[in-house]
């Protein structure tokens, strides 16, 4: 199996019923499930400085790693996502 991290992207204020479509969702991962977390903030560095990222429909608000036979499986996994904006999906290497 190989692990693949799942990239949530876009924040608007949550309803019940995105929340409950995500509980829904984090729960059908439970068995492929390694990690999961959430982003409550962020800055972006690079040459120019530091700045504050908002939490808007471009941000990366959270993140499940899965483990998973090949990206296919890992896309079919991520398609049933209660989309914001969209998912991300990352194949994590062994370094």
């Amino acid at each position: 199996m190989k692990k693949y991290l799942l990239l949530h992207v876009g924040f608007e204020h949550p309803t019940t019923e995105i929340m409950n479509a995500w509980n829904k969702w984090f729960t059908s991962l439970e068995d492929v499930q390694v990690d999961r977390g959430g982003f409550s903030g962020a800055k972006e560095i690079n040459q120019d400085g530091i700045k504050n990222l908002p939490m808007d429909l471009e941000a990366a608000t959270g993140f499940n790693i899965i483990e998973a036979e090949n990206m296919a499986e890992a896309e079919k996994i991520a398609e049933n996502y209660p989309f914001i904006t969209s998912i991300r999906v990352y194949e994590i290497r062994s370094m």
